[in-house]
């Protein structure tokens, strides 16, 4: 009887062992206390999307999304470890934990908020197309049965889809890949966020942005695994102090000021503490 007890005993502790493994490979992602523990956050941030996430000539990062990188870790007490990310995998990246934190322009959305948690939002945004001067594209009904340039999951491969399926969309990995396509010609046309077209538009001699605002207003957000409350709750409360030093104000003029010109408003596109006004 007291050998059988003790059977039961084992195999009830090795249910136990077993129900811990299987919850911490479900959850996966780490804690507030963990990330601290380890002495590293891990952010996944864009490395082709000048001004707000890029690699520069000293193979260092840099851009409006990084600026905000670096002082959360700083905040933290942590180093920060940066990870290249694409727009089509920038969920997946958080559903694996290969990251903490996506920090790449990631705008939010319903259908991905059922995918991953988003914080407050840091940054306002709507949809621009980019087009060459000699055949600018300034209605959207220009577009139909012309060659749309977007990179996959994003909003704009989302919102032609839904809105203007006879669009063809001409869909790419990387924004690198994108824009190389425009600039070669392989379509009319290029949709991303309107920030970013004006951007590349004003660096790029010979092509114009014909719509500077398509579709809803939306926000840009920090975004962390499901269900990683202790992470996602410290991140909005970050959000929320540095708005009382307009920090993204300042993030601004280190890092966007330069591309958008002097005369350019950063209410428009600056959101602090987490209120879109």
């Amino acid at each position: 009887m007291k050998k059988f007890a003790k059977v039961i005993s084992l195999v009830l502790a090795l249910v136990l062992v077993l129900s811990l493994a299987a919850s911490a490979t479900a959850d996966g992602f780490r804690t507030l206390d963990e990330v601290k523990a380890s002495g590293k956050l891990v952010i996944g941030l864009f490395s082709d999307k000048k001004p707000f996430g890029y690699i520069d000539e000293n193979g260092e990062y840099q851009g409006y999304d990084v600026y905000l990188a670096k002082r959360l870790a700083a905040d933290l007490g942590v180093e920060l470890e940066a990870v290249s990310v694409d727009a089509p995998n920038r969920i997946e990246f958080l559903q694996s934990n290969k990251v903490d934190i996506i920090l790449a322009n990631f705008t939010y959305t319903a259908e991905r908020a059922e995918q991953v948690d988003f914080a407050l939002p840091y940054m306002k945004v709507a949809l621009g197309v980019v087009s060459p001067d000699a055949a600018l594209i300034t209605d959207v009904e220009q577009l139909k049965g012309k060659k749309l340039i977007v990179s996959k999951g994003t909003t704009a491969e989302t919102f032609f889809e839904k809105e203007y399926p006879e669009v063809e969309l001409v869909k790419f990995d990387s924004y690198t890949e994108a824009y190389i396509a425009l600039l070669d010609g392989r379509g009319d046309a290029l949709s991303t966020d309107n920030t970013e077209v004006l951007a590349w538009a004003i660096e790029n001699p010979g092509f114009s942005v014909g719509i500077e605002s398509l579709g809803s207003l939306d926000s840009i957000n920090p975004a962390v695994t499901k269900g990683n409350e202790t992470l996602l709750a410290w991140i909005n409360e970050e959000i929320e102090k540095l708005g009382e030093e307009n920090f993204f104000h300042a993030d601004y003029e280190a890092t966007l000021r330069e591309t958008y010109g002097e005369n350019a408003d950063a209410d428009s596109l600056v959101v602090e503490g987490g209120k879109i006004e």
